[in-house]
């Protein structure tokens, strides 16, 4: 059984460890736990063979700035998350993950991931930003940061509410099978992701 690789990364808190866990186990954990490193495993059937996701939980504190690449090789595709209610989170996206991902794995595609949108209209949520000048990002804004930054697409969800399939539904798209090179180390795509070749500069998208 074939294997893809995705790995989860992000500031803490923003809802990484909640977002794997909703969708492996289909409940929602009520207590935070900061996470050191963690995986998790499921059997998803895409264009009707079995492939192994491997869905990898990174910790986003600066401690394990020096730990957290070592989970990085091999990876196919990276979660670049953010919660759409913490504006900080949302700024290093850009100021720290993506330098961070594409530095250690330069060709490897990205989606980026807005989580907790379940709070984006929430009262009390919006009333603690508002004192701090700030306000929930919007759809709008992080797809431009998608765009700026060269990232497959732009997904949100909550994993409160069990939208986190959606993201689950586009990494199905991702599908990796061996180059019929002496290496076998360069790999094809069969996913369906506009504008991917520009990733893959040794590979095709079948369509």
């Amino acid at each position: 059984m074939q294997t893809i690789k995705c790995v989860v990364v992000g500031d803490g808190a923003v809802g990484k460890t909640c977002l794997l866990i909703s969708y492996t186990t289909n409940k929602f954990p009520s207590e935070y736990v900061p996470t050191v490193f963690d995986n998790y495993a499921v059997t998803v059937m895409i264009g009707g063979e079995p492939y192994t996701l491997g869905l990898f939980d990174t910790a986003g504190q600066e401690d394990y700035d020096r730990l957290r690449p070592l989970s990085y090789p091999q990876t196919d595709v990276f979660l670049v998350c953010f919660s759409v209610v913490s504006p900080s989170s949302f700024e290093n996206v850009k100021e720290k993950w993506v330098p961070e991902i594409t530095h250690h794995c330069p060709k490897t595609p990205f989606l980026l991931v807005g989580t907790q949108i379940d709070l984006r209209d929430d009262p009390s949520t919006i009333e603690k930003l508002a004192k701090n000048k700030q306000k929930p990002i919007t759809p709008e804004t992080a797809e431009k940061l998608a765009r700026d930054l060269k990232a497959v697409k732009y997904v949100e969800c909550s994993a409160l509410t069990q939208l986190v399939n959606s993201i689950v539904t586009d990494l199905q798209r991702v599908v990796w099978s061996s180059c019929n090179d002496l290496t076998g180390s360069l790999l094809n795509t069969k996913g369906i992701f506009p504008g991917l070749e520009g990733y893959f500069p040794t590979c095709k998208v079948m369509l």
